[in-house]
């Protein structure tokens, strides 16, 4: 019997199947760069993770998947208990069938490569006998092959354990198990070493990204994603002193902030204001191009007069002044037609002069002007708000500082009710059913120019600051800060910003509401674009792989319960829905809303609000 079982495990190593050509695929690998993923380029390879059970080669696999792919990067993680559920579910674990195994896997990740994927394998995979004919197998195809070894001692992955297998391992209960009866053989020259006794989940996946740039697998910008254009500190007085002497432009407000969010990263990877091939792009695709598809739907532009445009053309370097002060250079500058109309046509579906932004854009100067932008300093407002606006650079390091495992955005320019506060608190608890452990809010209130009936910003922030106080937001899981950019109110268009900057900023999880970024048409007094479009765009929109899109449910003021609650249809009668208009007459008139609408105090700061402007008229 033994004898007959040694030439079965014998015969499966050897190929049975003579009377088959090997077929030539018509698709180039080149063809297939093409199309897979959205960032062009042939990137077809094998990570392959080895070590002890426990090192972390499955966590850090699926930790480079979901990176990877966030990035427009198509990649597979194939894991070693995974592939014993189905494709090798016949093998069990002795030398022959660990041998069969990685030879298996090696064929299936062989493919995933040629396919264009990057294909990241998790197997302890102990003999290097196996992992060598791994690599021929991928390298007779010529595909590349990456040997990364988990290293983690025997002490730290038995004191991990999360199996159980190493405890049963010590008790007998299971025979030839790595690391304790049977033997691992640690790779001689591995192409990279993750010590993960002593590195972090994040600090593993940098360097992979590392090999993987140099390799030529992936482009560097997925390690940098956020952009800041400040002048170092130690260039600093030097390029003051040249603003000095450069030609300069005045810039208004409104300018100002758009500076503020390309110099803090929001807008990454823009060098500055937009240039014309990469205006182009974006009006005509609602993506940058160059180095990838990357989502950018709004042109970030510097308009200037025709006077200021000929008395500068031809300039080096050009000095943005704000109230008389230097506050940028601009290198490189390169002007070019601002075609007004059709930009609002296509940015906001209509270019009626009464919408506020559009008749700013049809105000401006007539032409634009793009280059690289290096901004002096930081830049702030004094206007005693600036302790909540926060780089993304910074809004990444709170989350790490409270270790957030998940972190989803909520944007809004208005008060908040309890039936926002009743979407955050389901979405919160949808996220720990599903299995993280510190979900984080990031209410992000939008902090640039916004229409003359808006509630201003600091009276927001104090509404803000009492839904806290008032403990209808968890203030130990939530974040409170400003996005500096302006509001446009260009629908559909404009939400696709609104959730990339998030995206930037650390945000995996995204609350998009309804009418996002909408507002009535000027002269209909119709929604100017369809409430339920914004929220649909975002699922499809290309270049968002990152973020995952949580729907606004809808939710009223359920009478029977006196409190905000998710609309259903069938009691509808118990429901009222309480518009932002008839919110706003409430306020101005002093009357208090049904009881559980708003948190007292933060109704309290609506009031005085519309009694100052009162006052004021």
């Amino acid at each position: 019997y033994e004898s007959l079982k040694k030439k079965s495990h014998e015969h499966q190593h050897v190929s049975l199947a003579t009377n088959v050509v090997f077929q030539a695929h018509h698709v180039s690998r080149s063809k297939r760069g093409q199309v897979v993923g959205t960032r062009g380029g042939f990137r077809g390879c094998t990570i392959w993770l080895t070590g002890l059970s426990g090192a972390g080669k499955t966590t850090i696999s699926f930790a480079l998947e979901e990176y990877l792919m966030s990035h427009a990067i198509p990649s597979y993680s194939l894991d070693g208990d995974n592939i014993r559920h189905g494709l090798n579910k016949n093998l069990g674990f002795s030398s022959e069938d660990r041998e069969e195994n990685i030879r298996r896997v090696a064929e299936v990740a062989k493919l995933f490569a040629d396919a264009g994927l990057v294909c990241v394998t998790s197997f302890i995979s102990p003999f290097a006998k196996d992992r060598e004919k791994a690599k021929k197998i991928h390298e007779s195809s010529g595909l590349q092959f990456f040997e990364v070894f988990v290293d983690a001692s025997l002490e730290v992955c038995e004191s991990r354990d999360v199996k159980g297998l190493y405890k049963k391992a010590r008790a007998g209960e299971i025979k030839g198990f790595t690391g304790i009866d049977s033997d691992y053989e640690c790779p001689n020259k591995p192409d990279l070493v993750l010590e993960t006794g002593e590195l972090t989940v994040n600090e593993c996946l940098q360097q992979v990204l590392k090999l993987l740039i140099k390799q030529n697998i992936v482009p560097g910008e997925v390690l940098e994603e956020v952009n800041e254009l400040f002048v170092p500190e130690n260039m600093r007085r030097l390029t003051e002193d040249e603003a000095k002497t450069l030609p300069s432009i005045n810039i208004t407000k409104l300018d100002l902030q758009w500076v503020q969010v390309l110099s803090e990263g929001w807008a990454s990877p823009l060098k500055g204001f937009m240039r014309e091939r990469e205006f182009l792009q974006v009006l005509h695709f609602g993506n940058l191009l160059d180095g990838g598809t990357i989502n950018l739907t709004v042109p970030i532009v510097l308009p200037v007069t025709t006077e200021v445009k000929e008395e500068l053309e031809g300039s080096e370097a050009i000095t943005l002044e704000y109230n008389g002060s230097p506050v940028a250079v601009l290198r490189n500058p390169e002007f070019y037609p601002h075609r007004k109309e059709e930009r609002c046509a296509r940015q906001w579906g209509t270019s009626c002069p009464q919408h506020p932004y559009i008749k700013m854009v049809m105000e401006g100067g007539d032409w634009l002007v793009g280059g690289d932008l290096e901004v002096l300093e930081r830049i702030v407002w004094k206007d005693g708000l600036d302790q909540y606006r926060f780089t993304p650079k910074e809004l990444k390091q709170k989350f790490k500082e409270l270790q957030a495992d998940a972190v989803f955005a909520f944007q809004l320019r208005n008060p908040v009710h309890n039936g926002h506060a009743l979407l955050m608190h389901d979405t919160k608890r949808r996220l720990l059913e599903r299995g993280y452990k510190k979900p984080v809010l990031l209410l992000h209130p939008l902090g640039g120019w916004t229409k003359d009936d808006d509630v201003p910003l600091d009276w927001r922030m104090k509404q803000h600051a009492a839904v806290i106080e008032d403990g209808i937001l968890d203030p130990a899981s939530t974040i409170v800060a400003i996005f500096p950019s302006p509001m446009m109110y260009a629908g559909p268009t404009e939400v696709q910003w609104h959730c990339r900057a998030r995206m930037i900023a650390g945000a995996n999880f995204y609350i998009v509401g309804r009418d996002p970024a909408g507002m009535p048409h000027p002269e209909t007094k119709q929604d100017l674009y369809d409430p339920t479009h914004g929220g649909k765009v975002l699922t499809m929109a290309p270049g968002l792989t990152s973020v995952e899109i949580i729907p606004f449910r809808v939710a009223a003021y359920n009478k029977a319960k006196k409190a905000m609650d998710f609309f259903d249809p069938e009691n509808r009668d118990n429901f009222e829905f309480i518009s932002g208009t008839k919110m706003r007459n409430m306020a101005r008139s002093g009357q208090n809303p049904p009881d559980g609408f708003m948190a007292p105090s933060a109704w309290k700061v609506l009031v005085e609000y519309y009694s100052s402007i009162q006052k004021d008229q």
